[in-house]
């Protein structure tokens, strides 16, 4: 989903069965607040301090870092890995995690990714525990989510549904790894990537209450072989859901931030008519800017992009104030 174009503000609208739903762009950090490989974030505030996790850069399997301010002041904490002892059921390859606590006992849990064990050329999502936010946390020794024959699964993150108080999970099903040509597989349109969600059971946020549901797919004409990294939040103010996702393939220019709206949690969902973020944008900064994690109440967001155009040894961390006023969503 492509769409080049340098605008600092950037109004955009839809229509939704019953509201008209305009979307446009505002704040972003000027400058990426991680400089260094740390792809993928997600974040959690706790007693007043910020946590980002994400992608494994090498050494670490799930990186972790801190601000005090969010905007500002991200410190990576050298030699700490939210993840140290990996679950049989994975050879590695960490990708996306995220993370909540539970109300129920302030547990926390981290959802990732992980390379199966059972075949290599697939990811499924597992889970872990913890007493305290940089862990270490305990995997469960099972994976949460493994549908090999679908192309396993990635890219879980949780939310709390203010309005029912109902914890749920968002992932992807990662069809395009079942091949298909391209960069990232799925060139030939052949497999649906599904989004989906489903409730987790609150006391251990470790299993769920009912089968998933499918809340969004891809547009082979928009969004290219694939659509991923979703994200899930309640605005209170305007009543609406508003879910953040990636299309196209995160090591092409064409790699994004889109987004899609609902008045209802299981949707439906009407996606924007352009992303939000793609390459370009902000007088050139965006270089495959992509897997977003928006807070659960629509405030804040998290979210890569590439050092350098076409590059993706090193996609840094910036971070953005997300505000819906008036029918307006603003970034």
């Amino acid at each position: 989903m492509y769409f080049p174009h340098i605008l600092f503000i950037l109004f955009l609208s839809f229509s939704l069965p019953s509201f008209s739903f305009p979307l446009s762009k505002r704040t972003i950090s000027s400058r990426p607040v991680i400089a260094s490989n740390f792809p993928d974030p997600a974040f959690l505030e706790v007693d007043n301090t910020f946590y980002a996790f994400s992608t494994t850069n090498g050494k670490q399997n799930i990186p972790i870092a801190t601000s005090p301010t969010f905007t500002s002041d991200w410190t990576i904490l050298k030699n700490r890995d939210a993840l140290p002892k990996l679950p049989k059921w994975t050879t590695g390859n960490i990708w996306a995690p995220s993370i909540t606590r539970l109300s129920s006992n302030g547990l926390f849990i981290l959802y990732f990714s992980g390379t199966s064990e059972t075949d290599t050329s697939k990811h499924c999502i597992g889970a872990a525990i913890s007493r305290t936010i940089t862990g270490p946390y305990t995997p469960s020794p099972d994976p949460l989510i493994c549908d090999l024959q679908a192309g396993g699964a990635i890219d879980a993150s949780p939310f709390l549904d203010p309005k029912s108080g109902t914890l749920y999970l968002v992932w992807k099903t990662d069809s395009n790894s079942l091949g298909g040509g391209g960069p990232c597989g799925n060139a030939d349109s052949h497999h649906p990537t599904p989004l989906k969600i489903a409730p987790l059971n609150p006391l251990t946020g470790t299993s769920f209450l009912a089968n998933a549901t499918t809340i969004l797919d891809r547009d082979p004409a928009y969004d290219g072989p694939l659509i991923e990294a979703p994200s899930l939040a309640y605005h209170k103010g305007e009543g609406v859901y508003v879910l953040f996702f990636s299309s196209n393939c995160f090591n092409t220019e064409f790699y994004d931030v889109s987004y899609a709206v609902a008045r209802d949690v299981m949707g439906p969902y009407r996606k924007a008519k352009v992303p939000l973020l793609v390459s370009g944008d902000e007088g050139g900064r965006m270089k495959s800017p992509g897997g977003a994690e928006v807070s659960a109440d629509a405030r804040r967001v998290v979210f890569h992009s590439n050092r350098e155009r076409g590059d993706v040894r090193v996609r840094e961390m910036w971070v953005g104030e997300v505000s819906v006023k008036g029918g307006v969503v603003t970034i």
